[in-house]
């Protein structure tokens, strides 16, 4: 079974940025798309993020347009969330997901959407 793992969480200054990355045990062409969520302390779990393997589409929440990107690397098995001018706000735990038949669009980034998770890892804002 493919399993999904994130990586690079921390603790980082109002401002300052965070490169998470999430690794496929098997191939990260086994999904096709591939999404970011998080979930903060008392609140829903949000989708950040998604990619789309066949034409590299991206997609982002409103809240995190501008400053993160989402960008995969398949010949590495990886998907990365560059995190920029990160906010309190942006604090949270961070889950990777993936789907081998997910298409992600504009229509939003659901997590019901996706079959496969990863265990998350903690990223936190503050001075």
């Amino acid at each position: 079974q493919v399993q999904l793992v994130e990586s690079g969480g921390g603790l980082v200054q109002p401002g300052g940025s965070l490169r998470l990355s999430c690794a496929a045990s098997g191939s990260t062409l086994d999904y096709h798309a591939i999404g970011w969520f998080r979930q903060a302390p008392g609140k829903e779990r949000e989708g950040v993020s998604c990619i789309n393997r066949s034409d590299g589409s991206t997609y982002y929440a409103d809240s995190v347009k501008g400053r993160f990107t989402i960008s995969r690397d398949n010949a590495k098995n990886l998907v990365y969330l560059q995190m920029n001018s990160l906010k309190p706000e942006d604090t949270a735990v961070y889950y990777c997901a993936g789907d081998p038949e997910l298409y992600c669009s504009g229509d939003g980034i659901l997590e019901e959407d996706f079959a496969s998770w990863g265990q998350g890892t903690q990223v936190t804002v503050s001075s």
